[in-house]
């Protein structure tokens, strides 16, 4: 596979507004994304407050590790946009008034019926040498400017602006360019958590070659992301993706739920739905979860039959008939009762399969014997039944939804075993 030398990109949001837990940087993962489909890798990504000197250092340093950098924010009118002189400053150049531009700003607001005022001005400064870029949806316009071997690009900070002046005047310059291809995967696993995964795949990193893995955790899943760039074609940069992915597919086995972006409960329904086979369920500590999630597929009335929300002990006696010996002497938190939840709810919905939930969610109601995060999990079938103890972190609302992920995956990777195979959810 040949090696991408695709310039490094680095996105500098400006704001101070997005120093605060108030606001948050969309834009960069707008930027992320368009950039990526262009074959740009972005190395780095940065806030800066409305701060002059600290904005031009932080371009300074940009542009010693970055090829091509993205200043977001702070071209509007008020004193406290100031990407403009910052910019200048870090480049050692000035700024120049250009009327044409002062032209356009007053006739939008002519258009609008609306009186220009002074410091609306400031947006007619563009800093010298800098190639205009148009803002069709405001008075701000953005800046490409050439340093060197190196290139800033300056855009507005409202969605609507940027997004619509990077696809209309920024996209084509950077095409132009021919960064190369990028083509990403992702794995989703669930079961095993991140150290185990990375046990796992020890080894497989790749060192160079176009290629990067990155590990993601969170609850009850680990995602791996595979990036893979080409110079010389899609098909290449395809080529050196699947590759890594069959290497980590093979070590990973039947953890592996989905190649394709599916959500778990995405991929439990195709394979329901491909089999021909319903499931209900009856949940405890989950409240309804588990059937939330499972519904939340379009087309899943084609295999999940309803469920029974039994939070009292009392309504798992009377609606699904479970034996009140069991829960008086091991409790409802146990695996006879996780086990009589699963059967009762095929029984009663008449399905395939049964899933049942009962445990401790908290973050009270936990004991030594019995500890919050405790959580029996149930798959009931004609003929059989599987039960699993489960001892989940967290806060209450990452223990139920743990509980959930791991019924699922429970049915998942029984309906694998009927098959005899482990493949699914590919490209």
């Amino acid at each position: 596979m040949t090696t991408l030398r695709a310039a490094s990109v680095e996105i500098i949001a400006v704001g101070s507004e997005l120093l605060t837990p108030f606001r948050q940087d969309t834009d960069s993962l707008f930027l992320t994304g368009r950039l990526n489909d262009l074959g740009y890798a972005v190395r780095f990504k940065t806030v800066v407050g409305d701060d002059t000197a600290g904005l031009a250092f932080r371009v300074s340093e940009a542009l010693r590790q970055a090829g091509l950098v993205f200043v977001v924010g702070g071209l509007g009118p008020t004193a406290d946009d100031r990407t403009r002189r910052a910019v200048a400053r870090a480049l050692g150049r000035r700024l120049i008034f250009e009327r044409d531009i002062l032209r356009g700003i007053e006739a939008r607001f002519r258009k609008r019926g609306i009186v220009m005022t002074s410091p609306n001005r400031r947006q007619a400064y563009v800093i010298e040498g800098a190639a205009v870029l148009p803002n069709a949806n405001g008075t701000a316009p953005g800046q490409w400017i050439r340093a060197g071997s190196k290139t800033i690009v300056l855009l507005p900070g409202p969605p609507h602006e940027l997004k619509a002046m990077f696809d209309a005047a920024v996209a084509p310059r950077l095409a132009r360019r021919e960064a190369g291809y990028l083509v990403r995967r992702t794995i989703m696993t669930t079961g095993l958590g991140e150290s185990a995964v990375e046990s796992l795949i020890s080894g497989l990193y790749p060192k160079g070659g176009g290629l990067d893995l990155t590990v993601l955790a969170s609850p009850g899943l680990v995602e791996l992301h595979v990036t893979s760039r080409s110079r010389v074609s899609r098909k290449d940069a395809e080529a050196g993706a699947d590759r890594l992915c069959g290497k980590l597919r093979r070590r990973l086995k039947d953890i592996v739920y989905s190649e394709c972006g599916e959500s778990l409960e995405e991929t439990l329904g195709r394979l329901l739905r491909d089999r021909k086979k319903t499931v209900a369920v009856a949940e405890s500590c989950t409240g309804g979860l588990l059937g939330h999630r499972l519904t939340g597929v379009p087309g899943s009335s084609a295999y999940f039959l309803g469920g029974f929300i039994t939070y009292s002990d009392s309504l798992k006696i009377k609606w699904l008939g479970v034996p009140a010996a069991p829960i008086g002497f091991q409790g409802a938190v146990s695996s006879p009762v996780a086990r009589a939840m699963a059967r009762a709810a095929r029984r009663h919905a008449r399905a395939d399969f049964g899933l049942a939930i009962t445990g401790i969610a908290g973050p009270g109601g936990g004991t030594p014997e019995k500890p919050v995060g405790l959580v029996w999990t149930a798959l009931a079938w004609r003929g059989g039944t599987e039960v699993q103890k489960n001892l989940f972190w967290g806060r209450r609302e990452l223990v139920k939804l743990q509980s959930a992920q791991k019924a699922m995956d429970m049915l998942r990777r029984h309906l694998l075993r009927q098959a005899g195979t482990g493949q699914q959810g590919k490209r």
